[in-house]
């Protein structure tokens, strides 16, 4: 296969942001005189979502009491106003992206955070000034695992879909890159969900630290040159 363009699920690929989400979904929480969440549970819980990380601090008769979207919309303000306190790229991230700089290689991100906090948190980050594309969860009428966010960020890079990579720690992305036609890479280091086993979600690739995802990329590209 031809690889011409990398594409990236954002949380738990390409950064760590368990620690700003879990504080926003902690600040609900403990509001409500609860106990907050763990760094163990915010690890395998912030990739499945705002929703996900507050059923796992509040018990089912609080949220009928208080409203679920209620409570996700207090989340995502605080969230909002926080949002890169403790957001870091992982390790080797930034060589990963300049490298892809470098050889000019395009490259995007493919998310499903809505774009209101996807747009103002990359603007914090100036190692993504040269993102090709960016997807977010509203960008489109579907999200992943729908393949019409890979498809569409494919198009805007001028790169077919079978020539992509698509990255990412979830079953929805491999799900999504599959359906779309892509080479799909299982992203071990990020938040693999409790109970998730990765070797299921039918990922051409898993790669378990990004220096080890950046050598397969490098012999990937030098190898078609």
């Amino acid at each position: 296969m031809t690889f011409k363009a990398v594409l990236f699920d954002l949380d738990g690929t390409l950064l760590d942001t368990a620690g700003d989400m879990g504080a926003a979904a902690n600040h609900v929480i403990a509001s409500l005189g609860l106990p907050v969440l763990s760094d163990a549970i915010l690890q395998c819980t912030t990739s499945d979502g705002s929703y996900a990380l507050l059923k796992a601090g509040i018990h089912a008769e609080l949220i009928e009491q208080h409203g679920l979207e209620q409570l996700r919309s207090q989340m995502l303000a605080f969230y909002g106003a926080n949002l890169c306190h403790h957001t870091r790229p992982y390790d080797g991230v930034p060589a990963l992206l300049n490298w892809l700089n470098l050889n000019h290689i395009p490259w995007g991100i493919v998310t499903n955070k809505p774009s209101a906090l996807t747009l103002p948190l990359l603007a914090q980050l100036p190692l993504f000034s040269r993102c090709g594309v960016t997807v977010s969860s509203d960008t489109l009428a579907y999200k992943k695992p729908h393949p019409a966010p890979l498809l569409f960020a494919a198009e805007q890079l001028l790169v077919a879909p079978q020539h992509c990579v698509y990255i990412g720690d979830h079953k929805r992305d491999i799900a999504a890159g599959l359906a779309a036609g892509m080479t799909t890479v299982a992203a071990t280091w990020g938040y693999i969900s409790a109970g998730e086993d990765p070797n299921n979600w039918q990922a051409a690739y898993q790669i378990g630290t990004v220096f080890a995802l950046a050598d397969w990329l490098k012999d990937a590209f030098i190898t078609q040159c």
